[in-house]
């Protein structure tokens, strides 16, 4: 007989979700879409909008995980027998497999990176820009390291819930922290550093506009790992002993911690040696490495960087193939090796046009964009933004309210009030942030 599968501890499970959420969104796009909004407006924005909307939505991803305790598509399944939600549930399982198909592809370019570093093709005479542009677009290499990205994540995920992706989290998160705190130290110890602390702590008003707070908002949206069911998919492994609201709000505050020790690792440094923070998404693979290039043991920890930068997307793929796995294998954990290895192999193949959007492939567009930016803008503008709302207006509205309040109250000692408040949010507030932040990504990518 098959044991279903569950977290060992509460710790366990907040790592694992915290290792979701934070990925390439915490540590790449943050520092760069700060750089170029303004630093801390954005800053204070980015956390009013985390804390206002994406958290009541990830909580209440968590309510329909825990209570149905099923995988995302069964999950609706159980909670509204007979009716068309649980398309929610097959929309956010195939944005999960979609969506791993070219995140592996940056994980790749990251893993790239760290053997770039400790093979001496990061130095201080380095042409970074022709580095980085050699690296995404070399097709041998591109389809290596995103096959071996893959096979780290199958490896882990093949393991189960406790023995794979628990284990893998319990040492990759503190590591993370840990060597995210040393490098911030050593960057504010620099000459000048104090500007780039400024910058992105201190606010300019000039830069409250509303185009701040739409891209902060958007950041805000997908830095908790909301609309694509991961969370559905964790929370189906809770018992009902786990406090909901604290276990989500300790994983919001680390995801800040992350994005802001990001934040203190790249300006400090950025500002100390002259460079602009304005970059964009070139600043962690083409201005970092330059940065490092000017302190004392800058090799060694640019390669402690990327390192970092490998954790946190390995284990925000973890939670991707766990997604796509659980809905498959549905409770019966006797499938999952064979399952993870053939779904794991699969989603690697229909990554390959997207690892050679900036090569081989570079001139092939489907409504003006090479793969890569077409399967980025699906699940990105249309397919995460209609999830979460669909899961806002689910848990808010469709679902009994007292029935709500009570489940997401159990294993809980927060104040009703509070929790009377999260439903509010979710009710009304999160439901309009969404839609104005899905309408203008719309007009905009």
């Amino acid at each position: 007989m098959n044991t279903p599968a569950s977290w060992s501890s509460k710790l366990g499970f907040i790592l694992s979700a915290a290792g979701s959420a934070i990925g390439l969104g915490a540590i790449w796009k943050f520092p760069y879409t700060a750089g170029t909004n303004g630093g801390a407006v954005f800053f204070l924005l980015f956390l009013l909008f985390t804390i206002l909307v994406a958290l009541p939505v990830q909580l209440a991803e968590f309510y329909i995980g825990r209570t149905s305790g099923k995988n995302a598509v069964d999950a609706f399944k159980t909670l509204a027998p007979g009716s068309q939600w649980p398309w929610v549930g097959r929309m956010g399982v195939a944005a999960c497999f979609v969506l791993l198909s070219f995140y592996s592809v940056v994980g790749g370019w990251v893993l790239n990176y760290v053997v770039h570093a400790f093979s001496g093709q990061i130095h201080p005479n380095a042409d970074f820009e022709t580095l980085f542009g050699a690296t995404i677009a070399t097709p041998w290499s591109v389809l290596f390291y995103q096959g071996l990205f893959m096979l780290l994540t199958i490896w882990v995920v093949k393991g189960g819930i406790s023995g794979g992706i628990e284990k893998a989290n319990r040492y990759l998160m503190p590591a993370l922290f840990v060597l995210f705190i040393v490098l911030a130290i050593r960057s504010m110890t620099l000459p000048n550093a104090m500007q780039g602390v400024s910058f992105l702590l201190k606010p300019d008003w000039s830069y409250f506009t509303p185009q701040t707070m739409l891209m902060a908002l958007g950041q805000a949206f997908f830095a908790l790992s909301i609309g694509v069911s991961t969370m559905i998919t964790y929370a189906s492994y809770l018992s009902k002993k786990q406090d909901l609201f604290r276990s989500g709000n300790s994983i919001m505050w680390m995801n800040l911690l992350v994005s802001i020790l990001a934040g203190l690792v790249i300006f400090p440094a950025v500002f100390a040696f002259g460079f602009e923070p304005s970059q964009g998404p070139g600043l962690i693979f083409i201005v970092l490495p330059a940065v490092f290039m000017k302190i004392p043991f800058g090799t060694i920890l640019f390669a402690v960087f990327m390192l970092l930068v490998v954790f946190a997307t390995l284990t925000s793929a973890f939670s991707m193939l766990e997604t796509v796995i659980a809905a498959t294998i549905r409770q019966d954990e006797s499938k999952r090796q064979s399952r993870t290895w053939l779904i794991g192999v699969a989603i690697f193949i229909v990554g390959i046009p997207s690892a050679l959007s900036f090569g081989v492939l570079d001139e092939f567009k489907v409504f003006g964009k090479t793969v890569f930016d077409l399967w980025d803008y699906m699940i990105s503008a249309i397919i995460m933004p209609i999830g979460a709302l669909s899961v806002a207006i689910f848990t808010g509205w469709v679902r009994n309210k007292q029935s709500v309040l009570a489940n997401i109250s159990e294993g809980s000692t927060i104040p009703q009030t509070v929790i009377h408040l999260w439903l509010n949010t979710l009710r009304f507030l999160a439901p309009i942030a969404i839609l104005i932040v899905f309408i203008n990504t719309l007009s905009w990518i």
